[in-house]
């Protein structure tokens, strides 16, 4: 479903960084330790973070103890705040992509999905021009898809519908 909520769209591209190279059950089982360690992800208190506390973050099991990604995190949530600063926030930022719009793929059972796409490319791009990290095409196809800025549910996806129903509600 569409998400407009600035905490929760730094959750997401964290966790779709974190993502990169692992299972989404690894990621999964500790999104409750990154929601501790990262301070339910709010933006301000994450920018914060000392050195002290990445090196708590880099011992704790209920993460990937992947000091880049650690780092990432920090560094993301800087820039979060300034896009958020320049653009009102930064779910204005990100909508402002697709004029506020979701996008429909169109996918039927045996299309393979892509990786990357026009969008992500333009995104990335941008996002890493603005300091973000662990924000390449491929992370961020994910993260439009998990936002729902992207709706690449297959046309056989009882979620499909679901989403585009609610949306014509709105």
């Amino acid at each position: 479903m569409p998400v407009h909520d600035d905490r929760a769209l730094f959750e997401l591209l964290t966790l779709e960084g974190a993502q990169a190279g692992l299972s989404w059950v690894t990621i999964l089982r500790k999104r409750e330790g990154y929601r501790r360690v990262f301070r339910n992800f709010d933006p301000r208190a994450v920018a914060a973070l000392d050195a002290d506390a990445v090196e708590a973050a880099v011992s704790d099991p209920g993460i990937v103890r992947h000091r880049g990604k650690i780092l990432s995190t920090l560094k993301n949530a800087s820039a979060l705040l300034e896009v958020a600063r320049t653009h009102g926030s930064f779910a204005a930022y990100l909508w402002a992509f697709v004029a506020g719009r979701p996008r429909d793929g169109r996918y039927g059972t045996k299309t393979p999905l892509p990786a990357t796409t026009p969008l992500s490319d333009a995104v990335s791009a941008d996002l890493r021009a603005r300091g973000f990290t662990f924000t390449g095409s491929t992370i961020v196809q994910s993260f439009l898809q998990a936002c729902g800025i992207l709706n690449d549910h297959r046309s056989t996806c009882f979620r499909r519908a679901e989403i585009i129903a609610a949306r014509r509600a709105t």
